[in-house]
């Protein structure tokens, strides 16, 4: 069936037709050659949210599958491409990968239903590897289709994956003539994940630099094909480039070569104006330099379309238009989601034996709780989510700390995953009474493993700091209401330590900034306090967290000073200390709240409508109704 696209979708592709250059008049042959691509499903292959047990229509492949197929009805020529992160990312994906649930056919669902789906290439995305790479392997072995990683290496310095794929196609042009095109593509990797991923890779494989990788590659690669498309599964960024980048899109667009680069990773929407004003950036018609690019969201919330104009002449065939454009299964309008396109039966019907065993999983009750656990206020004091994350590490990882930590104190980390980041329904809200495995995945989304740091006072705060990123600097002078938040920093970089208590001075600039920037005169944590008394910059601290923070180099980059890398996953720890608790009276110790400003200040943040219920607790929030995009906006007065 063919899915009309919503308002957004149409306007894209208008601004797109009328900002292209005009065709160069064509004396040969013309092909009209549409690209497709999804990027981090992250095994959100049915409209289900895992988390909150119920139907989804924000989500989900099946539906993109039928955007797919109304796409390729529209256009003669057409290739499907996938960016990276699908194995991983909700309840579905953690059951299949415990030990004994690999599906009998031997092809892990999410590949399954991929393969019905006739994928012309796709890369790999870093949470890939947070299973382990036997377990990458077995799933891979499942794809009907070939994949690619250029920045990607063994141990010992050989490809994981081919660099580049050459795929040969017959494409029909305007006048119904046939040609035969070669089709170049190229993958890339955040290469952060050897650090991220540590205790799986560590010693196992390698990675280089984005552009380094694209430089080394590509010349050879363009002198072979017609066209050459470049699966990126990294953000997009404009700030100095440094090597090494996570998100490295935009320069990857500088690489002479590159005809087109489909991005991921950031779960971001390109074309779009969360990347409106950035130097070389064209937002709406969808550029990065003047190389055409999408990125289609998230969980399979968009299908992202390239059109392209090819015309041959002088015996070569070049790009002469191009539009871009993203496709979104639903729209949100106030608090109403609105379905766009259908559930694809073919695959409903790839995913329904691990979808069914996954639902039974998740629903297997294992404690009592004796209040209402929430994400709703996360971000601006005490959470009974994080309290009750927070509590659980420490019950599991004091046991096995090794006696050099013996009488250094003992915190306990943890971010707010799902407090609105990106969807008004992305919170955590777990009612009085019976806790089940679902809500533990609610709890905390990632198969992050437990593990332990040491860190003397100025390190611990540097931590505490690098949290602070996430708000704006409030003006105390400033009548009217200000954002809290800077939108562009991510939740889960919001680190609560328990075992301590510290004031938040959004007064300040933030010491620590995008892309590694650092103010050395800036200093927003104040009266840092461990048992009631300051925290000198020597005084040492075991600090119980997870691996990617261990291993990432944000708190050290001093490989001795990880004390504890345990085996299990952080929630199988918290399913434990349920079991073991039974009956959960999750306690908030008050650690942080906002320094005194002197004066009444308000600033304004978004959470979700239900989160109302619950300002009888917050006595100096109010609401101000409807935000927009299914949020409530609420007024927070510090003074």
């Amino acid at each position: 069936m063919s899915v009309a696209p919503n308002r957004r979708a149409l306007l894209q592709g208008a601004a797109a037709l009328l900002l292209a250059p005009a065709a160069q008049a064509a004396t040969g042959p013309v092909i009209k050659l549409r690209l497709l691509e999804t990027s981090d499903l992250h095994t959100f292959d049915e409209d289900y949210d895992y988390f909150r047990d119920q139907s989804d229509e924000t989500v989900g492949l099946t539906k993109v599958a039928t955007l797919i197929r109304a796409a390729r009805a529209q256009a003669p020529n057409s290739m499907l491409f996938d960016n990276g992160d699908t194995i991983q990312g909700n309840p579905l994906a953690d059951y299949v990968a415990q030990p004994g649930n690999f599906p009998a056919d031997g092809v892990h669902p999410t590949i399954r239903a991929m393969n019905t789906l006739g994928y012309d290439a796709a890369t790999l995305g870093n949470h890939e590897f947070n299973y382990g790479l036997p377990f990458l392997i077995t799933a891979l072995q499942g794809a009907k289709f070939p994949l690619c990683s250029a920045n990607l290496l063994h141990a010992d310095g050989t490809p994981f994956l081919p660099p580049t794929l050459i795929l040969e196609r017959s494409f029909t042009a305007e006048d119904g003539s046939q040609h035969d095109l070669k089709i170049g593509v190229i993958g890339f990797l955040p290469p952060q994940i050897t650090d991220w991923d540590q205790g799986h890779l560590h010693n196992r494989v390698q990675t280089i630099d984005i552009v380094d990788a694209a430089l080394h590659h590509v010349p050879a690669l363009r002198a072979q094909v017609d066209l050459l498309v470049a699966l990126s599964h990294s953000g997009i960024s404009t700030a100095p480039r440094r090597g090494g980048e996570e998100n490295a899109s935009y320069y990857l667009a500088a690489v002479p070569g590159i005809d087109v680069i489909f991005t991921g990773h950031s779960h971001r929407v390109f074309p779009g104006p969360d990347y409106a004003g950035m130097d070389g950036i064209d937002a709406t018609r969808g550029t990065l330099g003047n190389v055409p690019a999408v990125m289609p969201g998230f969980w399979g919330s968009e299908l992202g379309v390239i059109d392209l104009t090819l015309t041959r002449q002088d015996g070569r065939w070049s790009v002469s238009d191009f539009s871009t454009a993203t496709q979104p299964i639903s729209e949100r309008a106030d608090q109403t989601v609105t379905s766009l396109a259908a559930n694809s039966p073919a695959i409903d019907a790839a995913v329904a034996p691990e979808h069914a065993k996954t639902l039974a999983w998740i629903r297997q009750p294992i404690g009592h709780l004796t209040r209402p656990v929430n994400s709703y206020f996360a971000l601006i004091g005490t959470d009974s989510s994080l309290a009750l994350v927070n509590t659980a590490q420490t019950w599991y990882a004091r046991p096995l700390l090794p006696a050099s930590a013996a009488g250094i104190p003992v915190l306990s980390a943890a971010a707010p995953f799902k407090e609105g980041y990106q969807s008004p329904d992305n919170y955590v809200d777990l009612r009085t009474g019976t806790i089940a495995i679902k809500d533990v995945a609610d709890l905390y989304m990632y198969p992050n493993t437990v593990a332990a740091v040491l860190v003397n006072g100025a390190e611990l705060r540097d931590w505490l700091e690098h949290s602070a990123e996430i708000f704006n600097k409030i003006d105390p002078q400033d009548p009217e209401p200000q954002p809290l938040f800077n939108r562009y920093v991510p939740s889960y970089v919001f680190d609560v330590i328990s075992g301590i208590t510290y004031n938040i001075d959004i007064t300040q600039p933030a010491r620590f900034r995008a892309h590694g920037k650092r103010d050395e005169r800036a200093h927003r944590i104040v009266n840092l306090r461990y048992n009631g008394q300051p925290v000198t910059a020597d005084q040492q601290f075991v600090v119980i967290t997870n691996n990617y923070r261990a291993d990432s180099g944000h708190i050290t980059r001093n490989p001795d000073a990880v004390l504890l890398r345990a085996p299990d996953q952080t929630r199988d720890v918290i399913v434990r200390y349920i079991l073991a608790t039974k009956t959960i009276a999750v306690e908030t110790p008050a650690i942080w709240s906002f320094a005194p400003i002197g004066s009444p200040v308000a600033v304004t943040f978004e959470s979700a409508p239900a989160a109302a219920a619950f300002l009888l607790q917050q006595h100096n929030i109010t609401t101000l109704g409807d935000a927009g995009d299914g949020y409530a906006q609420f007024v927070l007065t510090l003074s």
